[in-house]
């Protein structure tokens, strides 16, 4: 096994360690969200305030994509690779304290560091990709091999996060929280040494050393991409991060276990389509998307939420259609958030690449932010309908702002 790892392309022996670790914190990530969401659940917080313990992970995202993306170009991949996988594993420590000592603003400190790795560790993965990929070595091919480089990566991402929800679970079930904290981090610690050792040092350092007011993006078709971005995703988290745990819990009567046990079923899914998402969008007629892609998946993709909420306000099967539209929603904006990759690594510079790209992500989490917290507030106002309208009119601008992303 070790022999044939050795003989395959040196970009090839990268792809799968960048890769790897990706997944390994990915799995970790995941399964450290189910046991901070059902560790508290069982200690009697509402859902609402479970959600807020998150709140840092998200606004340390923004900030991370931003100062990462410079930080990738001037010290190299390897290091902000490394770096997340460190800083992941200093936060699982926090939480290794007594359980009486866990208080909130402790845990949402720790959750604030796993914000800060998560995104590092994306970050270098997706830059990585690109300048594997445009080593040269696959010719005009290059685009094609590209695409379904960074469609592999991101559902498979997308469904080890759903495992990691089950993982949470079941850790949790079997061993208790503190245990189960540990385990993780011992995980962590042998990818991480891993990874120091057989990472390339140099992997995406910049010839020319970038200013840090370069990080905002001077690239047009990146800027128009991070604006859709931050909207598409705000459309999603809406409706997804608090209002639709706490309605199904709270109008259909399921537990916590069958809340987080469809939601890991629907991210794992979610991942897998879009794993095939190249195969969905021109790959059969050797063609790879553009701007114009772009914008006819997030037209369709527009209306299943208003169509969710109009059969939820006349009480329409209600359970199945929030089940069917969800399901729905879910291969839909997988593809919309495929392309969207996609075409971030497309558009990037070869020289310095994680400045583009941490510019888009840094989009992508102001996004999350935006729709994690109106989740929470327009649903306990005015209930899950309004939060889907909400997610329709996000949909809207980022079908108005993907009008002008290139044709070609």
């Amino acid at each position: 096994m070790l022999a044939s790892i050795k003989a395959l392309p040196e970009q090839v022996r990268q792809y799968l360690i960048v890769t790897g670790n990706y997944w390994v914190f990915t799995l970790t990530d995941g399964a450290l969200r189910m046991l901070v969401v059902l560790h508290f659940h069982q200690l009697g917080y509402s859902p609402l305030a479970i959600a807020m313990l998150f709140l840092f992970y998200e606004i340390f995202g923004v900030v991370t994509n931003l100062v990462g993306g410079y930080l990738g170009a001037r010290l190299g991949l390897n290091r902000t690779m490394n770096l997340g996988l460190g800083l992941q594993v200093l936060a699982l420590g926090m939480l290794l304290l007594p359980t009486s000592m866990l208080t909130i603003a402790w845990v949402m400190a720790a959750q604030g560091l796993s914000g800060i790795a998560k995104d590092l560790n994306k970050m270098s993965a997706k830059s990585s990709i690109k300048l594997l990929v445009t080593s040269g070595q696959y010719g005009s091919g290059e685009q094609e091999t590209l695409y379904k480089w960074v469609a592999g990566l991101t559902g498979s991402k997308n469904a080890l996060k759903g495992a990691g929800f089950f993982l949470g679970g079941a850790l949790l079930s079997l061993f208790g929280f503190t245990a189960a904290i540990g385990i993780l981090a011992g995980m962590l610690v042998l990818i991480w040494l891993f990874s120091m050792v057989k990472l390339k040092k140099d992997l995406g350092k910049a010839k020319r050393k970038p200013k840090f007011n370069e990080i905002f993006s001077k690239s047009r078709s990146i800027n128009i991409l991070s604006a859709a971005r931050l909207f598409l995703f705000a459309a999603r988290d809406v409706w997804f991060v608090v209002a639709l745990p706490v309605y199904l819990a709270s109008k259909f009567g399921w537990d916590h276990y069958y809340v987080g046990g469809f939601l890991a079923l629907w991210v794992i899914g979610y991942g897998c389509v879009q794993s095939i998402a190249p195969s969905l969008t021109g790959k059969r007629q050797g063609k790879t998307p553009d701007g114009r892609s772009a914008l006819l998946w997030v037209i369709l993709l527009t209306f299943i939420p208003g169509l969710i909420a109009l059969a939820l306000s006349y009480d329409i099967a209600p359970q199945i259609s929030l089940l069917l539209g969800l399901i729905l929603f879910g291969c839909v904006f997988a593809i919309n958030s495929s392309l969207h990759s996609y075409l971030i690594v497309s558009y990037a510079s070869d020289d310095g690449v994680s400045l583009d790209v941490g510019f888009y992500y840094m989009a992508n989490a102001m996004g999350r932010l935006l729709g994690t917290i109106l989740s929470g507030w327009v649903y306990q106002v005015a209930g899950l309908e309004a939060c889907l309208w909400i997610s329709s009119a996000f949909l809207a601008m980022t079908v108005t702002i993907s009008i002008y992303l290139p044709k070609r």
